[in-house]
């Protein structure tokens, strides 16, 4: 499975790590990197539903779900 955040849809990113002067001598010994982002897997209490949604998401997802209800986000995010 996709490391991907259900809220934010925040996924791998695909980056250069070297810097400017080496670039300009076209030379790369570095290569290429991933960053993937904080995911956490979360247990969500839903107080609408009266039950818990598991869900992969980020942390800037939780500062969303704290942000505007855990209903509301999960409802924009089609999973619940």
């Amino acid at each position: 499975m996709a490391k991907q955040c259900d809220i934010t849809g925040k996924k791998t990113q695909v980056g250069g790590k070297y810097s400017n002067r080496t670039r300009a001598t076209q030379f790369n010994p570095s290569g290429i990197t991933k960053r993937a982002p904080n995911l956490q897997r979360k247990r969500i209490y839903v107080a609408e539903l009266g039950k818990s949604v598991t869900v992969k998401v980020s942390t800037k997802g939780l500062r969303t779900i704290a942000k505007n209800g855990a209903f509301k986000t999960l409802r924009a995010a089609k999973l619940v």
